[in-house]
């Protein structure tokens, strides 16, 4: 299916396409869908394409003096996609060490939720999370898919020092901070990995569409998998979703 888009000028070179205001895993596929065939399109004056939950942000490499013409292209592109096309994207397995050293908010999630840090965890680890979108920090990635009994609001007083690595929840969404930083998410693990390199190729190895489990491990594990990202020769663990 496709949806009614609002196109919005924003800012003088871009364009922004909003799609219902909902989190929904088909508003994504189509966001996804839709970005993908403007790339295809190599459309020459467009530098970056950033999505969120519901909108496609089009940045243009010169002021876009005629953006009545500009979105008559991209309805006809919108039209025209294929929307039935397979998403390549992939399911990535992500280490997390849950202990009170590392989750610093658990003892208190424990006691307002009326469970036990290891059935927090177990809830927490044991759910397939999509990839919706990444951003406020380089390398954050925003998660759907968080079990409702874990929903959990921010921290009326945020904390000026968030650990690299720190598994957060917040509201209704979980994630990882990919870099030291203040924030008010409820800090249940770490992980070992990162999340953001800018001397990849590709610096962040999720995408919008991509899934991430989490693995349970050890202190011991931490700092063995730790050790390994250090010297530069730790794998990331993954596997291509079929269809």
């Amino acid at each position: 299916m496709s949806f009614n888009l609002i196109f919005k000028p924003y800012g003088e070179r871009s364009i922004l396409i909003e799609w219902p205001s909902i989190i929904s895993k088909q508003i994504l596929e189509d966001i996804i869908r839709f970005k993908t065939a403007i790339e295809e399109k190599n459309i020459e004056p467009i530098v970056e394409l950033k999505s969120a939950y519901n909108s496609l942000l089009i940045s243009y490499n010169s002021i876009c003096r005629n953006f009545e013409n500009e979105v008559k292209t991209l309805k006809k592109l919108y039209k025209t996609t294929n929307f039935q096309h397979d998403i390549l994207s992939r399911t990535w397995k992500i280490p997390v060490c849950y202990d009170d050293i590392f989750g610093i908010d658990l003892d208190e999630m424990s006691k307002a939720k009326g469970l036990s840090k290891n059935e927090i965890i177990k809830r927490h680890s044991e759910t397939k999370y999509t990839v919706y979108f990444i951003g406020f920090l380089p390398g954050f990635l925003y998660l759907g898919g968080l079990n409702e009994s874990l929903f959990t609001p921010r921290k009326s007083t945020p904390r000026l020092e968030i650990e690299k690595g720190a598994v957060g929840i917040g509201g209704n969404q979980t994630g990882i901070y990919p870099s030291e930083s203040p924030g008010g998410w409820n800090i249940i693990g770490n992980s070992p990995i990162p999340f953001f390199d800018v001397t990849k190729g590709i610096p962040c190895f999720a995408k919008p569409g991509d899934k991430i489990t989490f693995q349970s491990i050890t202190q011991k594990e931490h700092k063995g998998i730790k050790l390994l990202v250090d010297a530069g020769v730790y794998q990331i663990e993954s596997e291509v979703i079929d269809g």
